[in-house]
């Protein structure tokens, strides 16, 4: 591989090269083979979980295949028998009438092969056809459901998120190979039958028949082991590409886009990266185009030598004229069948790199999937205890969390402050059982958190954070989404809807609670960030009141959209879900937002260093006090000229 080049605009933007090594002596795959021998050797291998999926998705259809490719192969073989009594015939003796005549029923036989060798091939292609959506979807399938259950953990570490990146491309490539097995099949099959027509008409044939296909496969596995380890290698700069275009129409993006002329801007880079792209493409080009008029000379040398061979053979009387034709014309047909073998197993053994990919991230997420099973939690558990929590994520060095406990007893509102990067997301995610602590203990009453069949656990959580998601769904499975396997008329979320303040929000919609909120399709409503931080309260709303078990429900940031008005109906309504089964999370950098809250814990750099009510907290004056001091100063009313602008220069007197 040559060192790609660094586009300037890759550097400004990302600073430095977006690029994934793929030396061959550093990745698993770097046993590319380059040779057809190897690659026909690995080809069970390649194909097996393909075909076990096609298997599982629809099991006649792949035996109708089977059954279809092996019926033309025989037919191959009894079309060359044909063409060999043909050529007796018509070069035997007697008048050419009757040569005719003892060449006609050989023709039949020919004709009927042919018709019934057409036949058989629209069978398979229509049952082919058929199998290979089921199979991509099967593929898809397996594919998301091993992302939606591994650990949050790995969804962070980024080496696991390029793996999810790359083995996106495993399901197309599944469904390519339902095509390229059938055509790879169907060629084994037909050159076994012209091998051995050969072999019968002479022994010499067999192997030149080799030599003409063998530099062919070379060519055909050395262009695709380029593509594919470009492809793996690009794959990162591809994604940064498609963000920038993004960027550019993102309707977030667009009133900076056009005030900051970040457009031409973004735009000029877009031409840089493309240029960096194209160039690789190039680069690409040129190589198959040598490779393969290498494999071309080659290969036609081969021929060349063949018919040589086949002169040597005739001239010598070891060959009649009539076994010359014949197997002038098995020579011919057994060369297109090995070059077409050849490409199909180049496609099988490239798509299959790709399936390799997709393989390789079930195996690893199965590993680091979420364990199933685990102990049943009682309704009733009465507090849940965070005791001497630990825990660091890999790429730091420092502790996200050091040393914290906090004790959540049901029915209670908890307050959990600190500034950016205290801990109090890390210690949020803890809690909800999303990461599992390196040290410590999580108890929910007392059972401990590790020995929990966790997909229960998380059944007892309910999440509002700044950045919930916002679902391009409609306005009533917006809320029904808390709890999305639970069916709800609109009339039932009507309780969630009033609660959460979001009646107006829902009355101004065009078709109320069946309105479609996303911007990206026609006819769809978008709301203001407040609006949706209502929606976002109804659906939390309906999550835990259609929880009878003791639950936690934990909010971060709730307020961070709303006017000062609804910010404070949004945290007495939030306030009001703590119930003697509940008990509230409430993650905030709004001081006015807690002090009503039973107990309130203090982050600093991940440990905890204070705990205690509002008016204990304030009495102590240590770092509670002092935010929340800062924080009330800002609505202090203060003479302006107290408060000078930064940088403004001094006014004149008048004269």
């Amino acid at each position: 591989m040559v060192e790609p080049a660094i586009s300037a605009a890759e550097q400004e933007l990302f600073g430095g090269p977006l690029r994934y090594d793929m030396g061959f002596a550093e990745h698993e795959h770097a046993r590319l083979d380059l040779t057809m021998v190897s690659a026909i050797r690995a080809m069970p291998r390649l194909v097996g979980s393909t075909l076990r999926r096609a298997w599982a998705a629809d099991r006649p259809a792949l035996l109708v295949v089977g059954l279809s490719e092996i019926g033309q192969g025989i037919a191959a073989a009894v079309g060359l028998l044909a063409i060999n009594s043909v050529m007796h015939a018509l070069l035997g003796g007697g008048k050419p009438v009757d040569r005719l005549h003892v060449a006609v029923p050989a023709l039949v036989v020919g004709a009927v092969v042919a018709v019934v060798n057409a036949g058989l091939a629209g069978l398979s292609t229509s049952r082919a056809g058929r199998l290979e959506p089921l199979v991509e979807r099967t593929a898809t399938t397996e594919y998301l459901a091993a992302a939606t259950v591994v650990e949050l953990e790995a969804i962070e570490d980024p080496e696991f998120r390029r793996l999810i990146d790359v083995a996106q491309y495993g399901a197309a490539s599944a469904r390519r190979m339902i095509g390229a097995c059938v055509a790879a099949l169907n060629g084994t099959i037909s050159l076994i039958a012209t091998a051995s027509i050969l072999t019968v008409l002479h022994p010499a044939l067999l192997p030149m028949l080799l030599l003409i296909a063998a530099p062919r496969g070379w060519g055909a596995m050395r262009v695709a082991q380029e593509r594919y380890v470009s492809v793996m290698t690009w794959v990162e700069h591809v994604r940064a590409s498609r963000l920038i275009g993004n960027l550019l129409t993102e309707r977030s993006a667009a009133q900076e886009v056009r005030i900051h002329a970040v457009g031409a801007f973004l735009l000029d880079r877009y031409r840089g990266m493309a240029q960096s792209a194209e160039a690789e493409q190039k680069r690409l080009a040129n190589g198959k185009a040598i490779t393969e008029l290498v494999a071309a000379a080659l290969s036609g040398l081969a021929m060349a030598g063949t018919y040589g061979v086949m002169l040597w053979l005739i001239m010598a009387g070891h060959m009649s004229l009539a076994v010359a034709g014949t197997a002038v014309i098995a020579v011919r047909s057994g060369s297109a069948s090995l070059g077409a073998l050849v490409m199909n197993i180049n496609q099988l053994h490239e798509e299959s790199l790709y399936v390799r990919d997709h393989d390789r991230f079930l195996t690893e997420a199965a590993q680091r999937a979420i364990p199933d099973g685990g102990q049943h939690l009682p309704e009733r558990v009465g507090h849940v205890v965070l005791n001497d929590v630990t825990y660091r994520y890999p790429d730091r060095e420092a502790p996200a969390l050091d040393g914290v406990s906090i004790t959540l007893p049901m029915g209670s509102v908890t307050a959990v402050v600190g500034e950016n990067g205290s801990g109090k997301s890390t210690l949020m995610k803890v809690l909800a059982g999303l990461l599992l602590p390196q040290d410590g203990t999580v108890y929910w009453g007392t059972h401990e958190l590790s020995g929990l069949d966790r997909s229960r656990l998380f059944d007892r959580v309910a999440l509002l954070t700044q950045d919930f998601q916002r679902w391009p769904v409609t306005a009533a499975l917006n809320i029904r989404i808390g709890r999305p396997d639970r069916h709800a008329e609109h009339e039932e979320l009507q309780p969630s809807v009033d609660y959460a303040g979001a009646a107006p929000v829902i009355a101004k919609l065009p078709h109320g609670l069946s309105s479609l909120l996303a911007r990206v399709f026609r006819g769809a409503s978008e709301l203001s960030g407040g609006e949706w931080q209502k929606i976002g309260l109804a659906r939390t709303h309906w999550r835990t009141e259609t929880c009878p078990a003791d639950s936690v429900l934990i909010v971060d940031e709730p307020t961070s959209a709303l006017d000062p008005e609804a910010e404070i109906a949004a945290f007495d309504a939030i306030r009001r879900l703590a119930a003697p089964h509940r008990a509230v999370v409430l993650v905030t950098h709004r001081m006015s937002g807690v002090r009503h809250a039973d107990t309130i814990y203090v982050l600093n750099r991940g440990r905890l260093t204070e705990h205690g009510s509002h008016d204990e907290l304030m009495a102590a004056q240590g770092r509670y006090a002092a935010m929340f001091a800062t924080q009330a100063a800002q609505y202090a009313a203060q003479p302006r000229a107290t408060v000078p602008h930064p940088g403004t220069p001094p006014v004149p007197e008048r004269a």
